[in-house]
Parts: C-alpha cells; structure tokens; sequence
C-alpha cells in the first residue's frame, strides 16, 4: 500500500517515512503544498498524512482534492490543539487529526484504521494463499510449517501478490503500491525483486505460486 506524507520539516518527515516504510508501506514525500497537492491529483494513494502548516499552499487546501471527488483517507497533523483548529481541518477535507508532538505508534494504527473505514472491508490479521500464510501483525511469513524470513520490501511485494491472487499484477502496480514514484518505470527492479521472493517461496517447493505473464506481469495461483 502506498503513502503519502506532505510535511516541510525534514526531520518529521523522515520519521514518519522511515517509520512507514518499515511497516511495509510504499511512502512519498512532498516537502510544501504544492508538490503535495499535485501528487495527491495526481498518483494513486491509499491514505494522506498531511501538516497544516506548509509553505506554498497549506495543508487546508486539501479541500481541492475532494472537490475534484479525490477520496484519498487524510490524517492531518498540527500543533494547533484547540477545538475550533480540529473541527476546521475535519469541514475542509480531513478524515483524523493528529496534533504534535504525537507517538508513531498512534499513527500507523490510524492509518490503519483509515484504509480499514475506506475499503469498508474489516482488515485481516492474516493473508492465505494455498499453504502460505502472512502474518500482517508479526510481518512473519509460512509456507507449510517452514518459516520464510523477508525483509519489509519483499514482504509488500508478496502481501500485494496474495491480496491480488488469482489476478496478473502488472509492474506498474508494483512500482506504485511497494516503491515511491521517483522509481524509473523502465528499471528491472521489479524483475529482480520478484526474483528474490520467488527463490524464497517457490524454490524449495514441488508446487509454484508465482508465475510470470510474459508481458503483462505476474500472478499467485493457489492452485
């Protein structure tokens, strides 16, 4: 799933991307409202964490995304505290609000629960496809009884694989959901990716989930 965080300070901004990026999240980040506005017009996101405070355009204008019918769920964040600076940000287009300082931890279960609220579909703890199983809580992943150890990109990788089974995945959809949108689409990072998970999925087993279409992209197969 794909993040975007528009916030002018460099060093918040860091936090909050490396801590995104962490969980799993494919993370882009717009230091002022310009850039944040055009890429929230602009790329495919699953949810928006945006400072109020920005140079350019403030982060209240995000009221022209919802104008254009752009849904993208956004959490604001602000050092403004009082009643009447949270109930403005939520009138102009905000779906939570955060005020700073705040614990990461808070926010990524926010963020959570804003794409649970969006895609109306209660979020499952676990994904199976055949005898694979992730674990989205521990971020631990099992093929049969073996435990297959992957760091977070692979792991975003296979998690938009299962929840797409059955369906070809284009290398476009890659590149938006596991990487940011500074990824040159004419890169073999998608190839090379898919190539580390395949040999730690597929490798040691008589029966293949994934499997290329040859220009087109790639598919998991339960059977």
């Amino acid at each position: 799933m794909r993040i975007l965080v528009v916030e002018d300070d460099h060093k918040i901004a860091s936090f909050i991307s490396n801590g995104l990026k962490e969980a799993g999240f494919a993370v882009d980040v717009a230091l002022d409202g310009v850039d944040g506005l055009h890429l929230g017009e602009t790329e495919p996101y699953d949810a928006a964490v945006v400072d109020i405070m920005l140079p350019g355009i403030d982060g209240l204008s995000l009221e022209r995304l919802r104008q254009k019918k752009i849904t993208i769920p956004v959490i604001i964040l602000s050092a403004k505290r009082s009643v009447d600076d949270r109930v403005k940000g939520l009138q102009t287009g905000g779906d939570d609000y955060m005020t700073k300082p705040f614990s990461f931890s808070e926010l990524l279960a926010r963020v959570h629960a804003l794409i649970r609220r969006s895609t109306r579909v209660a979020e499952p703890s676990t994904l199976h496809a055949g005898d694979l199983t992730l674990d989205l809580l521990t971020r631990e992943v099992e093929r049969g009884k073996e435990e297959i150890s992957l760091p977070s990109r692979e792991f975003a990788l296979l998690e938009h694989l299962v929840r797409n089974k059955g369906r070809i995945v284009s290398k476009t959809s890659i590149l938006e959901h596991v990487y940011d949108y500074s990824f040159d689409p004419q890169t073999n990072v998608v190839d090379v990716l898919v190539c580390r998970v395949r040999n730690k999925i597929d490798k040691d087993f008589d029966k293949k989930l994934i499997h290329t279409v040859r220009g087109m992209g790639y598919v998991l197969k339960e059977q």
